[in-house]
Protein backbone atom coordinates (compact mmCIF):
# COMPACT_ATOMS: atom_id res chain seq x y z
CA UNK A 1 0.00 0.00 0.00
CA UNK A 2 1.44 3.62 -1.08
CA UNK A 3 -0.45 5.23 2.13
CA UNK A 4 2.89 4.16 4.14
CA UNK A 5 5.02 7.42 4.81
CA UNK A 6 8.14 5.53 6.00
CA UNK A 7 8.64 1.99 6.01
CA UNK A 8 11.47 0.32 8.72
CA UNK A 9 13.12 -2.82 7.35
CA UNK A 10 13.72 -4.64 10.66
CA UNK A 11 14.14 -8.21 8.95
CA UNK A 12 17.01 -10.24 11.10
CA UNK A 13 16.96 -7.72 14.54
CA UNK A 14 15.63 -9.82 17.29
CA UNK A 15 13.62 -8.61 19.94
CA UNK A 16 13.26 -5.62 21.28
CA UNK A 17 14.76 -4.14 18.28
CA UNK A 18 11.73 -3.75 15.92
CA UNK A 19 9.75 -1.61 18.34
CA UNK A 20 12.80 0.22 19.86
CA UNK A 21 13.57 1.12 15.68
CA UNK A 22 9.58 2.51 15.93
CA UNK A 23 10.39 4.32 18.54
CA UNK A 24 13.49 5.90 17.30
CA UNK A 25 11.87 6.55 13.82
CA UNK A 26 8.28 8.01 14.95
CA UNK A 27 9.40 11.93 14.79
CA UNK A 28 10.47 11.34 11.17
CA UNK A 29 6.52 11.27 10.46
CA UNK A 30 3.97 13.79 10.24
CA UNK A 31 1.24 13.33 13.08
CA UNK A 32 -1.18 11.94 11.22
CA UNK A 33 1.09 9.58 8.98
CA UNK A 34 1.74 5.84 8.59
CA UNK A 35 4.87 4.49 9.79
CA UNK A 36 5.76 -0.12 9.19
CA UNK A 37 7.86 -2.31 10.62
CA UNK A 38 8.70 -4.55 8.54
CA UNK A 39 10.55 -7.78 10.77
CA UNK A 40 10.40 -11.50 10.80
CA UNK A 41 10.54 -11.29 15.04
CA UNK A 42 7.51 -13.43 15.78
CA UNK A 43 7.46 -11.36 18.96
CA UNK A 44 7.08 -7.97 17.00
CA UNK A 45 3.39 -9.45 16.50
CA UNK A 46 2.67 -8.36 20.00
CA UNK A 47 5.32 -5.56 20.62
CA UNK A 48 4.14 -3.54 18.22
CA UNK A 49 0.60 -3.15 19.20
CA UNK A 50 1.66 -2.86 23.07
CA UNK A 51 3.62 0.01 22.28
CA UNK A 52 1.07 1.58 20.29
CA UNK A 53 -1.21 1.71 23.75
CA UNK A 54 1.30 2.10 25.86
CA UNK A 55 2.43 4.87 23.83
CA UNK A 56 -0.66 6.68 22.25
CA UNK A 57 -0.19 6.09 19.44
CA UNK A 58 -2.96 4.28 16.73
CA UNK A 59 -1.81 0.48 15.91
CA UNK A 60 -3.58 0.05 12.62
CA UNK A 61 -3.18 -3.23 10.89
CA UNK A 62 -0.50 -5.89 10.40
CA UNK A 63 -0.15 -7.32 6.36
CA UNK A 64 2.55 -8.17 4.26
CA UNK A 65 5.49 -6.85 2.77
CA UNK A 66 6.18 -7.34 -1.02
CA UNK A 67 8.35 -10.43 -0.19
CA UNK A 68 5.87 -11.84 2.64
CA UNK A 69 7.32 -10.87 5.40
CA UNK A 70 4.77 -9.58 8.13
CA UNK A 71 4.28 -5.72 8.03
CA UNK A 72 2.91 -3.70 11.41
CA UNK A 73 1.45 0.03 10.60
CA UNK A 74 1.48 2.23 13.38
CA UNK A 75 -0.32 5.79 12.80
CA UNK A 76 1.58 8.75 14.73
CA UNK A 77 -0.94 10.54 16.62
CA UNK A 78 1.11 13.01 18.91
Amino acid sequence: MNDIALELDCRGMPCPRPVIELARNLASVAVGDLLAVVAEDPAARVDVPAWCRMRGQEWVREDTAADGVARYVVRRLA
